[in-house]
């Protein structure tokens, strides 16, 4: 054994810079194979810092376990080894999904999010990946067996001389970071950046800050501050005579279409209309549609999408704001807002109340009644998507019985997910063939969305069936992309694009965003926004003046809106400049630009302060409870212990109310369900009479 297998002896030394080296090299690998960290490749800094990055930190942890006696010393290294390896194995899951890198605040919603998000992440793990722990079990079992002995003598002289060293080389990383990319770390920038030019380690470490400061800001928030933001918002008010009560007192249904983008409007497939229902629906005679409508979010996904949508609040860079900061008691939000009006407010959604922590957000929000997973028939494991509540069709029937009881007007949204990651349908539900476009984390998508499109369809059906239709403002909405920038070869095929740009990526970032109502006359609405700007149009269709409140978003039927629309990372779109991924695009043609005009120039940077600025204040009204300070006339505290979601006790409050308030459409249809008027082809429910 010992001819093929000798015994090495190693020093300190010599056994820690080999650890080094390992983390050094794999991390360099991941960077190059696994992320896209836009590295300007004539920018000599930016590919200095990419080399030196992974460096100076893990050089520091690894000089100071140089102070431990010799098995401790051994094994912490392993262990330290194995740590940094897992921190990327975990992020390469992450970012092949979501283009991101995770967060600690993301990681501790995780458990908020749904019991089952593992199983979507579980199926982009690649069998491969796990070469990343191959050197840890090598050095472990050549230790174990003694194959590698390590010297007890320690030069705590040369470690401590090592360690001063990485540690003036990381204030160097840190500098010179800032020299290429200035306030890198006072401003929300993408995380792309961050590991860029700060390494692993360094993102860790700043996300770390980040989240143990947020528990002090609220405490250090002082009213002055909010009179900056009111300065801010007041410069950006809005005036519409045109829509102004257009639609008052109807009932609202929200729509929230689970990661749909807008490229799908009118997407045709082996000569197939993929969204039939949605494509007439976006068409109408009394429709409003938008094809210049972004999605804003971050990290927080789908609740970065409600928290805009409910609040005209940005999401946070990092996390979910609904997992941060949802419990907290002042919030200017829709259910809040239309309660005052005299509105029933509920939202109904086929999962687990904990799913991004809604059971304790909506109380916050002022929603009366929330219908999660426990109010829907159980009885069927085929009536549950892979680990995201209920199939659209299934959901959608089963929440017309609750829908019926609410007394009007109502503000009722209905959050779908069969179009969700992992894009997971039953063989019988595929109404249509897959793509091929030999990415398999993309292909069912295109069946997930036809099948969103027919739910979809049923309920218009009974909502014209029923009544409600001609009573109802009905607003549609994506929430954000489902197809990563991470897939480009398979977005090119889709597209039919031979070269897909970045520009093109900006535009991906489009999703649906339309308005019906009876008295709407429908056309196709060019202008530029997003969902910051949904809850201040809405309001002013019902009557409500959305000037009175701390809104970012602007009125998109408004000739003063605003149509520069922020992204989370700092960059932004409006109808002259295209700010993505690094790069400025011409909008109306996109092309790069190289050079501005001085007119240019003023306009461009006048746009990204006021982005800025915008992002800026929003964090400041999250991370500070600005809104506690915010009192203007009528207004009313939101009392949280009001609110309870328990089925019985909610069930029977329903009941209560529109036997109370008499104007409900099961009240209307004499004390009658109005269920047998939906209809759905769903194989789950064809035994049901």
């Amino acid at each position: 054994m010992k001819k093929y297998f000798p015994i090495i002896n190693v020093s300190k030394r010599h056994f820690s810079t080999i650890i080094l080296f390992l983390i050094w090299i794999e991390t360099e690998i991941v960077y190059l194979t696994y992320f896209n960290l836009n590295i300007t490749k004539t920018d000599p800094l930016q590919i200095l810092l990419l080399i030196v990055n992974p460096l100076p930190i893990s050089a520091i942890i690894i000089c100071l376990i140089s102070f431990l006696k010799n098995r401790l010393y051994i094994w912490a290294n392993l262990l330290f080894l194995f740590i940094q390896n897992f921190w990327l194995f975990v992020n390469i899951i992450y970012y092949r999904e979501f283009s991101d890198f995770i967060s600690i605040q993301t990681i501790e919603s995780f458990g908020l999010a749904s019991n089952n998000i593992g199983k979507s992440l579980v199926q982009i793990v690649h069998f491969p990946d796990l070469w990343l722990f191959l050197d840890v079990l090598i050095l472990f079992l050549l230790i174990h067996y003694r194959k590698i002995v390590v010297s007890n003598y320690t030069n705590h002289l040369l470690f401590s001389l090592a360690g001063f060293l990485s540690l003036i080389a990381s204030f160097a990383v840190l500098f010179l970071a800032n020299v290429d990319r200035p306030q890198l770390l006072t401003r929300s920038f993408d995380n792309n950046y961050l590991v860029k030019y700060l390494g692993m380690d360094g993102y860790f470490i700043d996300n770390l800050y980040q989240n143990s400061e947020q528990s002090s800001m609220k405490e250090k928030a002082k009213p002055k501050e909010l009179k900056k933001v009111l300065k801010f918002i007041k410069s950006k008010k809005t005036h519409d005579i045109e829509y102004f009560g257009k639609e008052k007192n109807k009932d609202v249904f929200i729509i929230h279409l689970e990661s749909l983008q807008q490229f799908m409007i009118d997407y045709k497939y082996e000569g197939k209309e993929v969204l039939p229902n949605l494509d007439k629906f976006y068409h109408d005679k009394h429709t409003i549609s938008f094809d210049n409508f972004y999605h804003q979010v971050a990290q927080g996904k789908t609740s970065d999408a409600e928290m805009m949508l409910e609040n005209s609040l940005f999401g946070l860079p990092t996390g979910s704001a609904m997992v941060s900061y949802g419990t907290q008691d002042t919030f200017d939000a829709a259910p809040e807002i239309l309660d005052e009006k005299g509105y029933t407010t509920a939202s109904l959604h086929g999962d687990v109340p904990t799913f991004w922590n809604r059971d304790n957000t909506y109380k916050s929000w002022g929603y009366e009644y929330f219908f999660s997973k426990n109010y829907y028939s159980d009885n069927n494991k085929d009536s549950f998507n892979a680990g995201y509540g209920m199939k659209d069709k299934i959901f959608m029937k089963d929440s017309v019985s609750y829908i019926q009881k609410l007394p009007q007007p109502f503000y009722a949204k209905i959050i779908t997910v069969t179009n969700h990651y992992p894009y997971d349908l039953n063989k019988y539900d595929e109404d249509i063939s897959s793509w091929h476009t030999g990415d398999n984390s993309v292909d069912h998508y295109v069946q997930t969305a036809h099948y969103l499109d027919e739910a979809f369809g049923e309920f218009i059906n009974y909502l014209k069936a029923s009544g409600l239709y001609n009573k109802s403002v009905i607003v549609l909405y994506g929430d954000h992309y489902g197809i990563s920038n991470n897939h480009r070869a398979a977005i090119s095929k889709i597209l039919n694009k031979s070269k897909l740009t970045d520009y093109d990526l900006a535009n991906f970032q489009k999703v649906p965003f339309m308005i019906h109502a009876s008295n709407l006359k429908g056309y196709t609405d060019h202008t530029y926004g997003g969902e910051i700007d949904v809850l201040p149009t809405l309001l002013n269709l019902l009557g409500v003046n959305p000037n009175r409140y701390l809104f970012f978003g602007t009125d998109l039927l408004s000739k003063d809106h605003d149509q520069t629309v922020a992204f989370r990372d700092g960059d932004f779109i409006s109808p002259e400049f295209t700010k993505y991924l690094g790069n400025i695009y011409n909008t109306s043609n996109g092309l790069t630009i190289k050079k501005m005009s001085k007119a240019e120039q003023t306009t461009y940077d006048q746009q990204q302060s006021e982005v800025n600025r915008e992002l800026s204040y929003s964090d400041d009204v999250l991370t500070g409870d600005l809104l506690r300070f915010y009192h203007p006339k009528g207004f009313k505290h939101i009392d949280k212990d009001h609110f309870n979601y328990q089925k019985a006790h909610a069930i029977k409050k329903l009941n209560r109310e529109q036997d109370k308030h008499k104007n409900s459409i099961y009240y209307l249809n004499k004390d009658k369900s109005t269920v047998h008027l939906y209809h759905t082809d769903a194989p789950e429910l064809k035994d049901e009479k």
